[in-house]
C-alpha cells in the first residue's frame, strides 16, 4: 500500500515536468513568432529567456550562475526524493510540496541544460509596473514552497497544549 501510495506523488512530479516542458514547447514555437498574447489587461503570455534564477537575479554573472543552478536543483531534487520516499500516507501536504518543487526544479533544469537560460512566458502587470516573467515550474515551486511554509507554521499552533 506504501509503494502505490508513494507512485502518486511520484506521478505528480511527472505531471508537473510535463506540462512545464510542453507549455515551454508551445511559448518557444507559438509566442516566439506571434510576440505577446494579451489575455487580460494585467495579463499576457510573452517570450522571454532567462539566465539567472528567479526575478532574474545573476542573470549577467558571465555563465557560472548555469553550473550553480543546475547543481542546485540537482541537489534539492534528490534531497526531496528520498524524502518523499519516506513520508507516511498522512503526510500528504508534505507529498505534495515535495512533488511540486522536484517537478518545477526538474522543469527549469532541463532548459538550463539544454539551452543555458530557461524559458518564461507568463508575465503579470499593471501600468509600469511589471512583475518579471515565469513559467508554470516557477509557479509549482512557489506553490510547494508555500505549502511547505504552511506545514513548518501548523504544527506549533496545532500542538500547544494550554
Amino acid at each position: 500500500m506504501q509503494a502505490l501510495y508513494q507512485i502518486r506523488w511520484f506521478a505528480l512530479t511527472l505531471f508537473v515536468l510535463i506540462i512545464d516542458q510542453v507549455s515551454k514547447y508551445w511559448a518557444e514555437h507559438v509566442l516566439g513568432w506571434a510576440g505577446r498574447v494579451e489575455l487580460l489587461p494585467i495579463f499576457d503570455l510573452s517570450l522571454a529567456h532567462n539566465r539567472g534564477a528567479a526575478f532574474g537575479f545573476l542573470a549577467d554573472a558571465g555563465g557560472w550562475q548555469q553550473v550553480f543552478f543546475a547543481t542546485l536543483a540537482i541537489l534539492i531534487s534528490t534531497v526531496l526524493l528520498v524524502a518523499m520516499k519516506r513520508l507516511q500516507a498522512h503526510q500528504r501536504h508534505l507529498a505534495i510540496a515535495y512533488a511540486l518543487v522536484i517537478g518545477g526544479a526538474l522543469g527549469n533544469l532541463i532548459d538550463r541544460l539544454l539551452y543555458q537560460y530557461v524559458i518564461d512566458f507568463i508575465h503579470v502587470f499593471y501600468q509600469n509596473a511589471h512583475f518579471p516573467h515565469f513559467n508554470i515550474a516557477d509557479s509549482a515551486i512557489f506553490i510547494g514552497a508555500v505549502l511547505l511554509i504552511f506545514d513548518a507554521f501548523e504544527k506549533p499552533f496545532l500542538d500547544r497544549s494550554i
